[in-house]
């Protein structure tokens, strides 16, 4: 039976949130287990706003005889990990792309997959007993949707599209709250908000959806470029970052708009996750197909464009329905050292007559243990939370609203009871800044939520350490920034500043220009706080618009809370005898907010740092519902009004763009200027051509890729040209060059095409070890032609020939290969002579500046000595590696590298059976990581040292990567650790 829309009607009968993992990004996703007419489907959805602003293909897979659903092994994770655990599933089906997702591994998780077991048993039953009857006609079984390879110009019957949703007269199953049967009650809004986001009366019943952030990629264990540099602030073209409340819903309008109102107040919101520029070459995603064109018609309809629309317009007019409302919020920092909680922390949590009616508490260096820097759990967190809870204001009622750590970062959010109904729409994110941008002993963490109609983005970071390094805190900030990327499913990717209030806290590290430590003891004693704090480095930052440009800081009268021998109030007696500073600030951005207090806590004495705590009057803004309600009526009948066969157009400044001289990790900016200069509102989005999967190539995108356009109104547009190790490759061999044509589509209306040229300068990075011993000049002088020649032949082919090889250069035949590449020798030698009793030596990220002139200068010429500091020659050889198209231990070699890990003879055997390129350089790299272990003053230890080059020594083959488990991991360590042990006779 069918509605007057034309859905079938169906059962759901369970639902799930996950995302989906595709070309090294992650997009949420609603897995749904429909059955109909007695078949059962697997439905793969995305809700209207996310399709409005992110088209994108929606699924039905017949749970039949072809249908498989596999639980993946954990993947490799080097230097990143997640609090909360997360399973990964492969989903194939009739007709449709395979789906890699990743789901919270909880009981809803466990219990949708053994439901949709329960009806894979079933159907194979249901095959097994007709194929036994063999009847002369077989029972009809429903065809799925089958993916459609042009993009039509209309869309026709969009309703009746793929997954259809269940019974009811919404425009999404009523399948984003806990169960099937809370759905299909009349709950309280509040309480089921509540529920879903942890604000249980225990407290360890608290939301755990944090994901796996920095994710390796299909290919490698990889880690993500240097972080893209924040845009300038643009006007937006998506609805405001704060997050729009549910619109009071007409009688006629309540099909569409309740049922995304519905899902709103009783779905849990997935966190979000890092947007990372690069994209690896993963399998094909059911999003990145050609049906993306056409089924971007599905969800361009009328009715998810006019939803969509009332939306936007109602951000807009928040100001006519909401009333500001003050409430007191108090954030803390504190480095705790490692230390474990020895006394009541009500000194700093209770130090108001009256509670605060939100908590935001940061602490640094909560665990220093190995295995919590290698992201493994940390028996302190616990220890600390349960310090902190019993030590919230006591005249009032407490509820977690969001935890997340990442190595020694936690950030812990609490609410009043009485408002816990008032938060929603929350996520969590981290920020790996250490080593290549992934070690997470530096960094920061986040959340974000909505308090009434008032968006917030608290951080807590850690940043570099050392008085000198203040370019690093800089860079480390503008990472954070440029990275911390919030996904929900209402908005467009929200980065840190696009909140209304933001609350950044942490050991920001900055320390003073003075380098007297007498002098500066001598100052705070005379209570010359203002000569410090001008030579204070934060200041400074500010001042110079290096760091922190746009954020407020209120006076410091509190002495540095910086640094103190633990469990007293003296200054450090230690033979370094730290300079004080004040290391621990508190920052904000946003209006209507008021610092009540700025102080230390001098009692606190567990730490060589004194806890901070900032106490903030924030007005909130507070939706009115009858006024509300009165906008929305007038919106609704302005667009009435307004709809007609009226098309939008608009019109573009520039169509052709240039990057010239394009280079590995070196990002280029070109701009240009879309403007609706129709009648009516627009949806723009850039689409894919029809015989590719994404939009554009993997070294070039659009920001804003999609975006929405009022009439009259102007949005600037950046083409993004960065060469990841992604795609550095194919550009190095000539099998891909800058050149590409985007299609940029309105809905309803014409494509505008948009053509990219440039050239690409090769790089010795992402280029094979063969080819490179066979290059004795830089490889820029060396003719593309040749490139080719260089990297046609199979390496393992060339190795057993021996065959004479005409060099690069132009000589005779009687020349051979370099035993390793002369670029290896290079950045090995300047560290074994410059760096060996260099602190912290792998252990602290180079500067992106440096890394870039490192690159240049290998590709450029053959240096005596190379630029930049020793991190950031550490750092460009652990690029190189990871960049490599064939790791040292080749693919091929991967599952004998494991298998023999656990006999030294074989592991010998296994190396001296390498291609000759392969196999010295694997010698010459052992050799000199065992001369580091010789230096004690470089802070490394053999397994640091196996951890760290073991994922880039020894990678999986692209078609094991998502299969490789922790054992596997752990075996490639034990081979390289031993090569590290043996004698120094080998």
């Amino acid at each position: 039976m069918e509605s007057s829309l034309g859905i079938v009607s169906e059962e759901c009968l369970a639902t799930v949130r996950g995302q989906e993992l595709r070309s090294g990004q992650k997009e949420s996703r609603l897995l749904t287990l429909i059955e109909r007419n007695g078949e059962f489907i697997l439905g793969v959805l995305a809700t209207p706003d996310v399709v409005v602003s992110r088209p994108v293909a929606q699924l039905s897979i017949p749970i039949n005889g072809n249908f498989e659903i596999v639980r993946e092994a954990e993947e490799a994770l080097l230097i990143d990990f997640s609090v909360d655990s997360c399973c990964r599933i492969q989903i194939k089906g009739d007709k449709v792309p395979e789906l890699l997702l990743e789901l919270q591994d909880d009981e809803r998780t466990q219990t949708f997959l053994t439901q949709v077991k329960s009806a894979q048993q079933e159907v194979e039953f249901k095959l097994a007993k007709a194929k036994a009857m063999e009847p002369i006609t077989p029972a009809p079984q429903r065809a799925p949707v089958p993916i459609q390879t042009q993009r039509t110009k209309s869309a026709t019957n969009t309703l009746g599209s793929g997954v259809n949703p269940p019974k009811s007269n919404n425009s999404l199953p009523r399948s984003l709250t806990n169960s099937t049967t809370a759905s299909q009650n009349n709950t309280n809004p509040g309480q089921s908000l509540a529920s879903d986001f942890g604000f249980e009366d225990n407290f360890n019943h608290t939301l755990k959806v944090e994901e796996k952030k920095n994710h390796q990629n299909r290919l490698v264990a990889s880690r993500d470029p240097p972080p893209v540099p924040p845009l300038p602030p643009r006007k937006a073209a998506f609805p405001p970052s704060n997050p729009l409340p549910p619109a009071p819903i007409p009688n006629d309008r309540s099909v569409s708009l309740q049922a995304k109102d519905d899902n709103l107040t009783n779905s849990s919101r997935p966190d979000s996750f890092r947007s990372g520029f690069d994209t690896g070459d993963g399998p094909t995603s059911w999003c990145d197909s050609p049906a993306t064109n056409s089924m971007r018609h599905v969800f361009s309809s009328q009715t998810a464009q006019r939803e969509y629309l009332i939306k936007h317009r109602l951000g807009k007019k928040e100001n006519e329905y909401v009333d500001i409302r003050n409430f007191k919020f108090f954030t803390g920092t504190w480095n705790v050292n490692g230390q474990s909680p020895d006394s009541s922390l009500e000194p700093w949590l209770c130090c108001d007559p009256e509670p605060p009616d939100l908590y935001a508490l940061g602490f640094q260096e909560l665990d220093l243990s190995t295995e919590a820097f290698f992201y493994m759990d940390s028996s302190k967190e616990q220890l600390w939370v349960d310090a902190v809870e019993r030590s919230l204001h006591p005249k009032a009622k407490y509820r977690k609203v969001r935890s997340i750590r990442l190595v020694g970062m936690l950030l812990l959010i609490y609410v009043k009871k009485t408002l816990k109904n008032h938060i929603k729409e929350v996520a969590a994110e981290h920020v790996g800044t250490g080593i290549m941008g992934k070690m997470g002993n530096k960094g920061g963490v986040a959340v974000r939520f909505v308090f009434h109609n008032t968006s917030f983005c608290i951080v807590n970071s850690h940043l570099a350490a050392h008085t000198d390094d203040f370019d690093r805190r800089n860079q480390d900030y503008k990472d954070i920034c440029a990275r911390m990327t919030f996904h929900l499913l209402e908005h467009p990717p929200l980065s840190i500043v696009k909140h209304d209030v933001v609350i950044w806290l942490g050991d920001l590290n900055y320390r003073l220009f003075l380098y007297d430590a007498a002098e500066v003891k001598q100052l705070i004693a005379q209570k010359e706080l203002k000569k410090l704090l001008d030579v204070d480095q934060l200041n400074i930052q500010r001042q110079t618009k290096r760091a922190f440009t746009d954020f407020i800081e209120g006076d410091i009268t509190f002495i540095p809370t910086y640094k103190y021998d633990p469990k007293t109030d003296r200054w450090d007696s230690s033979g370094k005898c730290r300079i004080p500073a004040w290391c621990d600030r508190i920052l904000w951005r946003g209006s209507s907010v008021t610092q009540l207090q700025y102080r230390s806590h001098m009692k606190m004495q567990t730490s060589d740092h004194k806890p901070v705590s900032s106490l903030f009057d924030i007005g909130v803004k507070v939706v009115d519902e009858r006024r509300q309600k009165k906008v929305f009526e007038d919106i609704v009948r302005s667009l009435d009004r307004m709809e007609n066969d009226c098309l939008p157009s608009v019109s573009l400044s520039r169509r052709e763009f240039t990057f010239e001289s394009v280079k590995f990790r070196q990002l280029l900016k070109e701009r240009f200027l879309i403007k609706n200069d129709g009648q009516v509102p627009c949806h723009f989005a850039f689409i894919p051509k029809l015989t590719d999967s994404q939009y554009c190539k993997p070294w070039l995108r659009a920001e804003p890729s999609e975006g929405f356009l009022e009439p009259t109104e102007t949005l600037e547009i950046y083409l993004e040209v960065y060469v990841s190790k992604d795609s550095v490759t194919l550009l190095n061999s000539g099998e891909d060059s800058i050149e590409d044509i985007l299609v940029l589509h309105l809905d309803r209306g014409k494509d505008y095409f948009l053509t990219i040229s440039g050239n690409y300068l090769p790089s010795c990075f992402g280029t094979s070890l063969e080819t490179l011993c066979r290059m004795k000049k830089p490889i820029r002088e060396i003719p593309i032609t040749k490139l080719i020649d260089l990297g046609e032949d199979n390496y393992m082919e060339k190795e057993k020939s021996r065959v004479n090889f005409l060099m690069a250069d132009g000589t005779g035949t009687e020349d051979k290969p370099l035993k390793i590449p002369k670029e290896v020798w290079i950045l090995v030698n300047h560290l074994f002579t410059k760096s060996c009793d260099q602190e912290d030596l792998f252990q602290t990220p180079g500067l992106q500046e440096e890394l870039q002139s490192i690159i240049d200068c290998l590709d450029t010429s053959i240096p005596d000595t190379l630029p930049g500091c020793n991190h950031s020659v550490a750092e460009a050889l652990l690029i190189f590696l990871e960049a490599l198209p064939e790791p040292v231990v080749c693919y091929e070699c991967y599952q004998r590298c494991l298998d023999c890990s656990h006999d030294s003879r074989l592991c010998k055997q296994l190396i001296s059976q390498l291609p000759r390129a392969h196999r010295n350089v694997f010698r010459y790299l052992m050799a000199f990581l065992k001369e580091l272990l010789k230096h004690s003053h470089n802070n490394l230890t053999a397994s640091l040292i196996a951890t760290l080059f073991a994922s880039l020594l020894i990678r999986p083959p692209p078609n094991l990567v998502s299969r490789q488990t922790a054992h596997d991991r752990q075996k490639a360590i034990n081979f390289v650790l031993g090569f590290l042990m043996a004698g120094d006779e080998e």
